[in-house]
């Protein structure tokens, strides 16, 4: 068995895809999936003109950034199910079927995993690297990994989509989406996917500042996720401030001088930087007692509903 194409909505972001949005659609609608949105973030080219002559039904997004983009795009989606695919041409629709299929068989959300061996040429060493790296930081922040937790490539039950708190305007919004289904506990299938090289437009992506932008936002969501991560480091950080500050008052203190205020500093940010860590170990329980409930109810309104049945 398999999901019937016509309660999938395929979703493509786009910004200055002329070169490959009409061929993206075509292929699409040559596999039978009709419904196709595109959400346009004020693309200077024919992206738009083009989606629409292919026969896709064109938004143009309020506001700017891929993130923007995809939140009003889920505010206005109705269909069971969602698959996401960047409007670059470096993926490819013939992977659609193996996308959804999971999630007929009750995941909650599936990633398309492009950093398999077989797409290693599509990548530059600084990019693939840099991918690989993020996804670790991932694991380390929030538990859980992904194997590519950056991919464009996504399906989504429109139930998963309704849980998610999604605020990130830009590049961010992959990493917030997966934060997001760990948090809910979501159940992630991943797909290894075909990947190509980027053509007809340059990326958009600067692998320094964006790669910057998604390691603090990877760092910011682990907040709700790994508390003990997030205060941890904070902590751990203060406290070995105040062990190097103390290491040169003790050293200054054996050559019989004295620096009083330095010393005041080291016992604050020791102090500070302990109660920190402690406050990360106490909300990393709060949260799994916060999760054990949201479990237990969960699990409640289940057999309510199989009663009613």
């Amino acid at each position: 068995m398999s999901i019937g194409k016509e309660q999938v909505c395929i979703l493509i972001p786009t910004l200055n895809e002329a070169p490959t949005i009409g061929t993206l659609i075509h292929d699409f609608n040559d596999l039978g999936f009709y419904n196709i949105l595109v959400i346009d973030g004020n693309s200077t080219d024919a992206t738009r003109q083009i989606a629409g002559d292919a026969g896709a039904r064109v938004i143009l997004q309020r506001g700017k950034g891929k993130g923007t983009a995809i939140i009003e795009a889920f505010s206005l989606i109705n269909e069971p199910f969602i698959l996401m695919i960047d409007g670059d041409g470096t993926y490819l629709p013939e992977d659609a079927e193996p996308m959804l299929a999971p999630l007929f068989s009750g995941a909650d959300q599936v990633i398309g995993d492009r950093l398999t061996e077989e797409n290693r040429a599509s990548f530059s060493m600084l990019n693939y690297f840099g991918n690989q790296i993020l996804n670790r930081l991932f694991k380390i922040a929030h538990g859980s990994y992904l194997n590519d937790i950056l991919s464009g490539y996504r399906a989504f039950t429109i139930e998963s989509i309704h849980q998610l708190r999604l605020h990130e305007t830009g590049f961010g919004i992959e990493t917030e989406i997966s934060a997001e289904a760990v948090r809910n506990q979501h159940t992630i299938h991943i797909v290894p996917v075909r990947y190509r090289k980027r053509s007809g437009s340059p990326t958009k992506l600067n692998p320094f500042h964006d790669g910057l932008k998604i390691t603090t936002t990877m760092y910011r969501l682990a907040k709700k996720n790994n508390p003990l991560f997030y205060f941890g480091l904070i902590g751990v950080i203060i406290f070995l401030g105040g062990i190097i500050t103390g290491s040169y008052v003790i050293y200054e203190w054996l050559h019989q001088i004295d620096h009083i205020p330095l010393s005041i500093l080291t016992v604050l940010l020791i102090i500070s930087g302990f109660q920190i860590f402690m406050f990360g170990i106490l909300s990393n329980v709060t949260l799994a007692l916060h999760r054990d409930i949201m479990r237990e109810i969960q699990s409640l309104r289940g057999e309510m509903k199989g009663q009613k049945k």
